[in-house]
């Protein structure tokens, strides 16, 4: 099995997700490859919580520009983590 920052990558941080905490929804970046199980298991271990369900989504690329240069964002893997009710993550 591999270890928990081997799939979780970091928290994502938008006004979104900061509202859904109050509903006891947490979202990371994480691996790709990573499953759900995987990914509910990597949660339970690095925060000591309860994990009710996880829901997982690809993002896409999007192009950029700054001035006159040109590129895109890198594609990752999303996943909301929805925690048993009593369980919180201080981050």
């Amino acid at each position: 099995m591999k270890h928990y920052s081997d799939i979780i990558y970091s928290p994502v941080v938008t006004e979104k997700s900061m509202k859904e905490r109050q509903n006891n929804i947490y979202t990371f970046k994480v691996a790709k490859s990573a499953t759900k199980d995987e990914i509910k298991s990597a949660i339970e271990e690095a925060f000591k919580v309860s994990v009710a369900s996880v829901n997982t989504l690809n993002t896409k690329t999007k192009r950029r520009r700054v001035g006159k240069y040109e590129g895109t964002t890198k594609a990752y893997k999303k996943a909301m983590v929805t925690l048993k009710q009593g369980s919180t993550i201080d981050l």
